[in-house]
């Protein structure tokens, strides 16, 4: 006999108080595993940085809890200032086989490129 019910976030209703019941049985799949939830792109910006940076991936129900579990695994020595999640499947890349015709235009546009301009020393992050 198994008297231990195993639950996931988001599984037991606040107004229940923890009861047994499930909110939604169909989001927790048959195996009980995660791997139904959808995959986010975790970005940390450092204490350091002026940029966030891709640090990885994880599994989880909702921004909410994917930006808990990004804390937790990604910046468990306080080096995070700022988290970032997106859920995979809103990004959108370009192809690295059309690079050179993406990038075309911007060859004759030589003003985009401040190689001639002296910065004055004052100026930093540029």
């Amino acid at each position: 006999m198994n008297y231990l019910k195993k639950f996931y976030y988001g599984d037991i209703p606040e107004d229940k108080g923890g009861s047994n019941e499930l909110k939604d049985s169909s989001k927790v799949s048959s195996s009980g595993g995660a791997s139904d939830w959808p995959l986010w792109e975790v970005f940390i910006r450092s204490k350091q940085g002026l940029d966030h940076k891709h640090a990885g991936s994880l599994h989880a129900a909702d921004a909410q809890m994917a930006i808990e579990n990004a804390r937790d695994v990604y910046t468990r020595r306080m080096e995070g200032v700022s988290i970032w999640v997106v859920e995979s499947k809103y990004i959108h890349a370009s192809n690295p086989d059309e690079a050179k015709s993406l990038y075309e235009p911007a060859e004759d546009k030589i003003y985009r490129h401040p190689t001639f301009y002296d910065l004055p020393d004052e100026v930093k992050h540029m």
